[in-house]
Order: structure tokens, then sequence, then C-alpha cells
């Protein structure tokens, strides 16, 4: 990561709920949840859940542009909230919990409105998009407890994004079709089974599970970055293993309770694809997991041919 810091502020209904998409991904210094837009200075939870200071709960991010360029941020601040609904956000209602796009120079005006402007013109959405673009103002952090809330209160946190209807309004939005039948005429007998039957290839038999070249692990369906060589190691399971994703934002966890085995397993975000399973048997000075991945659900993509298949971005991995 380099030295360039920017700071973005977005506000998409319950700031517990925007933490977590930009948490822990590539670019990213710091997310913080805190108020802004209105007239009150300092203000308190529960002055501005009363609908009378004006503010809107936010998050302020720190990124590096060159990293997670603010057009990234954008599109997945879009992905995360219902742009049509002018009055909160899902069972949320009242003016703090209203969206909008606080802008802190130009640039950052210009490529909101662009996005907001394609957005629209995709179709995704039937009612007008009401997600007001706003020149920045004062941001006051907010107590303690409201920091980082996914990770100190999970359990509770999977609940209420569950039961407030973000979670489904977001798969049901953004969830891509896939065709079967399309697939198994792109797919290898083995890709299609591993990918989309949650099948397991032999291990030390597959592509990649001793490779040691540079580079990057891409899904085979959608080319979507995965995963880097950065991060492989040699966990003496036959598999290829990494300590880490790329972008925690592109894979899910799904716990799996198939052969009488309770695991975690990962899928691929864009393309729904069985990818593997996550231990908690990985090297310790790497965080202690062990992405243990199939070779077959991705596509491997050398240093040398990053930039010609359009992944020049992720160079920076390599520096």
């Amino acid at each position: 990561m380099s030295s360039n810091k920017e700071t973005a502020t977005f506000a998409g209904g319950c700031f517990w709920c925007m933490v977590e998409p930009f948490d822990q991904r590539p670019g990213i210094h710091r997310v913080v949840s805190g108020y802004t837009g209105g007239h009150v200075e300092n203000p308190t939870y529960e002055q501005v859940c009363s609908d009378t200071t004006g503010h809107v709960e936010a998050i302020e991010i720190t990124f590096d542009p060159e990293v997670m360029p603010y057009e990234q941020l954008l599109r997945t601040f879009w992905q995360q909230i219902d742009p049509t609904d002018a009055g909160g956000q899902f069972n949320d209602r009242g003016e703090s919990y209203q969206t909008a796009i606080f802008y802190h120079n130009e640039q950052q005006r210009q490529q909101a409105e662009q996005s907001k402007k394609e957005l629209e013109q995709s179709g995704k959405f039937s009612k007008p998009i009401v997600t007001p673009i706003l020149p920045a103002k004062p941001f006051y952090l907010a107590e303690e407890n409201h920091q980082d809330y996914y990770k100190k209160q999970s359990f509770h946190y999977r609940l209420y994004k569950k039961g407030s209807g973000r979670e489904d309004f977001i798969k049901n939005t953004w969830k891509k079709a896939i065709d079967k039948e399309e697939l198994k005429q792109k797919l290898t007998p083995i890709q299609y089974h591993v990918t989309q039957e949650n099948g397991t290839e032999r291990p030390f038999q597959n592509d990649y599970w001793d490779n040691e070249e540079e580079g990057i692990y891409v899904d085979v369906i959608t080319g979507e970055p995965l995963f880097s060589s950065k991060d492989k190691y040699d966990a003496g399971c036959g598999w290829p293993s990494f300590t880490k994703p790329i972008d925690k934002n592109q894979v899910e966890e799904k716990t799996d309770t198939t052969h009488g085995m309770r695991r975690t397993e990962i899928r691929s975000k864009d393309s729904d694809s069985h990818l593997g399973h996550v231990f908690e048997d990985g090297p310790m000075e790497a965080g202690g997991l062990r992405y243990c991945m199939n070779s077959a659900a991705m596509r491997f993509v050398p240093v040398s041919k990053m930039d010609e298949e359009g992944y020049k971005k992720f160079l920076y991995l390599f520096k």
C-alpha cells in the first residue's frame, strides 16, 4: 500500500451495516462510523436519531486511490443501499437514515455524478435514484460502541442485517443470473463439478497445488481476482492454499454441514461458485487461516500477462 491517502464519506442508512463492505479491503486504511450533514456540533447518537440535528448516520473511509480507486468505492456503496428510498433504508426510517454521497473535491463530485448516471441508465431500478450528491461537511465520530459493530457484536449484527431486509435486498438486486447450460459448454467437467455441484478435486492431482509462479488466481467464470501467489503456501494438503484472499469482499463464507462435518465454505461472490473451504490451521504469523481452494475453480494469470489481460491495477501486489 502506498502512502497516498484520500477521504470518502457515504451515508447508507444504519452505519453498522456500512462498515463491513469496505473494511479490511486492499487500499483501505480506516473506516469509522459517525454523523455528518447537519448543524449540531458533536451530536450524540440519541440526538441524531431524534431527527432534529440534520445529521445522517455515515461512514468515513480513508483510502489509497492507487490501490482502491474512488470509482470502486462508489460501486460498492451503490450495492449496499436502496437508492430509490428517500425516507430511510429498509426497516430504519427517518431523516438520519437517508442516503447520500458527500464529495471532498471536484473529481469526487464528477465521479459520483457519473456513477449515479450510469446506475440510472442501467435499468436496475424501476424507480428514480434519489440519493443526493452533496459537498462534505464536518464529520463527527460516533460513540465507541458504534465503531466496528460488525466485529464487536457479530451475532446481533447478522440478525439485524438480515431482519432489516438489507441482506435479502442486496442479494436479490445484485445477484448475477448464471446459465447452467451455458456453463456446461464453457467449463471442463471437473470445473463444472467443483463450481456448480460443490465438488472437490483430488489432492495432489490438480493444476495449482504446487504452482510456485508469481501471479494471481481469478474466478474461472467471471475472471474476478481472488487470490495472490504472495499469500500462497504449501500446506501439505494437496490443494492450493492461501492465507487470505486479495479482497475479502469478493468471497463469501457459508456454513457447510455436509459429510457429517461442520465447515466454513468459501464461495465466489460474483459467480456464486464453490471455491473450497477455510480452516483455522494456517500460519499464525499470517493470521492463522488456511483458504484451501480447488484449482478447477480458478484460472492462474502470471505476472507477465496481468497487464495485457486487464489486471494491471493488481500489479501493486508484486511491487
